[in-house]
């Protein structure tokens, strides 16, 4: 009976994801909200269908959210069709450094004052929650690579980078807390995983990209070889960008995110001037692009962000429904609550204002980044990464609860306020009242 329960429930939610875009997207409403309430409801507290104890078993979940991540992060460096050293390139990297460490800061400091931790779990936590989220933030991304719009710009290339860039602030804590070696005066922590390890990893991503991208570009052309099948090659280019990165002691997250830029970077340099020329020959003949010497590259590129788009929505949809299972009334304590509220209503809009004094967003667009910093899966990642790196029980079971409640809280409140605010700032836009 439970075996067919989950195909119902499975069906029905790959249905809802299938027509979610439709019947959601007029309503103050998400499909990662619904999402979330399947969790509550199959969950412990619900009909007790899933039943996960990620502090005892932290691996799977561990695993799925890693996955699902990677993919949202080389879907998003596909979607950046932006010339590397373009100038619109500062708010987010600001957004990925100086509001990264400034929200790793205040949530470490609120931790320690709201929920009493101690300084090394504390600082976990800051790193935890830093991160906006590449997987919930579909609505405010970059719709696809024509989209020049710099707020959607700027929050996808924030997630896309501030998901590597908080990895070494999670060391960090955990070196506070003994479970990692810092090195004497920190000095292994700053040389290996600050600056070699992200710096690495963006070189790595970028390397491999470009060499497999040109490669799989020049045989289809050249040869007419290595056509179709491009499902294999984005999972293969994920893996290898991945997995090497991480034999190479660095961040994966950012080489994936990098590589993604690197295949459309490719495309970029194929198209030039005359890109819009090329879209619509795609659009119009298909798959007879896919060996033309103008469009070759092109079609790789859409190819593979197509399908790494839906396989991203199939890993959100996993996601939240899991942590709707985890949710219960734990996470609704009085010291959680004024946690939730003070990250997200203080220190989000706080640090990401810091981060963009004296950058060219307008007002408009600054105050919809200052509130639109969705967090999500990538949360999941890092505390699990943590909780598997020796994390007391006891802590574990404080940083989730409280990860948690962030993350349910989000899915809901951005939810709730992205559609109208979004949807008035493109009407702004389309009578130039914003700049876009």
């Amino acid at each position: 009976m439970e075996f067919t329960l989950w195909f119902l429930i499975i069906g029905l939610l790959l249905i809802g994801m299938a027509l979610g875009g439709t019947l959601l997207g007029r309503a103050p409403m998400t499909t990662s909200m619904l999402y979330l309430g399947v969790g509550i409801a199959i969950g412990p507290h619900g009909i007790g269908l899933l039943s996960l104890d990620p502090v005892a078993e932290p691996e799977l979940l561990h695993r799925l959210a890693e996955v699902a991540v990677i993919v949202s992060l080389f879907t998003a460096g596909l979607k950046l069709r932006v010339d590397w050293r373009d100038p619109r390139w500062l708010s987010p990297i600001r957004l990925a450094t100086v509001s990264m460490v400034l929200t790793v800061a205040l949530v470490a400091g609120s931790g320690m004052l709201i929920l009493g931790l101690s300084a090394g779990a504390a600082i976990v936590l800051g790193a935890v929650l830093a991160p906006t989220d590449p997987v919930l933030a579909s609505e405010v991304e970059v719709e696809s690579p024509q989209d020049q719009d710099r707020l959607r710009f700027s929050l996808t290339g924030e997630a896309g980078l501030n998901d590597g860039s908080a990895f070494p602030f999670v060391m960090l804590g955990l070196g506070v807390l003994g479970l990692h070696e810092l090195g004497t005066g920190g000095w292994r922590w700053v040389a290996i995983d600050l600056f070699w390890a992200l710096f690495g990893g963006l070189v790595i991503g970028v390397v491999l990209g470009t060499a497999i991208g040109y490669l799989v570009a020049y045989l289809r052309r050249t040869h007419a070889e290595a056509l179709g099948l491009d499902e294999f090659l984005t999972l293969g280019l994920i893996a290898v960008a991945y997995g090497t990165a991480l034999l190479a002691h660095t961040y994966g997250f950012l080489a994936v995110f990098a590589a993604g830029l690197a295949v459309r970077r490719i495309e970029q340099q194929s198209t030039e001037g005359e890109f819009e020329a090329a879209m619509s020959e795609f659009e119009q003949t298909g798959n007879k692009t896919e060996t033309a010497e103008s469009t070759a590259s092109l079609h790789m590129a859409q190819e593979i962000l197509g399908f790494n788009e839906r396989l991203g929505r199939i890993g959100e949809l996993a996601l939240v429904v899991i942590v709707g299972s985890l949710l219960s009334f734990d996470v609704l304590s009085l010291q959680t609550s004024v946690f939730v509220i003070v990250l997200v209503f203080v220190i989000r809009p706080a640090a990401a204002w810091l981060g963009l004094i004296r950058t060219d967003i307008t007002q408009s667009q600054k105050s919809l980044i200052c509130w639109l910093g969705i967090r999500g899966i990538g949360s999941i990642y890092y505390l699990m990464y943590a909780i598997e790196h020796g994390l007391s029980e006891s802590v574990s079971t404080q940083l989730l609860t409280v990860t948690i409640a962030v993350i349910a809280s989000s899915i809901v409140v951005h939810g709730v306020s992205v559609a109208p605010l979004m949807a008035r700032y493109q009407r702004r836009a389309e009578h130039g009242s914003g700049a876009t």
